[in-house]
């Protein structure tokens, strides 16, 4: 028996066409197909896979959380790190990188407009040419 993969994570906003903006503009997933829901929202999808499922509340009096609650981040197993590097920094987006002490995994970590961290995983074996990012010994659990 196993649990499996991580399908999709929701996320229920107010603030739908900065969140759809930030996924497509941002993270490069692409709004796609939606089954016709009585309620608004947008499916994001990467590489063919819906993963970021938006929920739009602003038609009811549900209030906005402040950021994930006790979802601390999502993370997506991701290629080309100096690439998203270059795509955060002229999109002026704040992020942080680093290297997972033992230096196989190099990491991403950006926050969408509901304060939802994203964690992007490269596998650093595979990231030919691009510079590591600083070993570091905390965690971003840790904060």
């Amino acid at each position: 028996m196993s649990v499996g993969v991580l399908d999709h994570f929701n996320i229920r906003t107010r603030k739908l066409a900065d969140t759809v903006r930030f996924y497509e503009e941002i993270l490069g997933l692409e709004n796609g197909d939606r089954p016709n829901f009585a309620f608004p929202g947008a499916w994001m999808y990467s590489e063919g896979k819906p993963v970021v499922h938006l929920v739009d509340i602003s038609p009811t009096a549900e209030q906005q959380k402040p950021d994930s609650g006790v979802v601390h981040h999502v993370a997506f197993a991701s290629r080309d790190f100096a690439g998203m590097k270059q795509r955060l920094q002229a999109k002026g987006m704040a992020f942080d990188t680093r290297q997972v002490p033992g230096g196989d995994l190099w990491q991403i970590f950006v926050n969408d407009p509901n304060g939802v961290m994203i964690e992007l995983n490269y596998e650093a074996a595979k990231e030919q040419g691009a510079a590591a990012p600083t070993e570091r010994r905390d965690d971003v659990g840790s904060r």
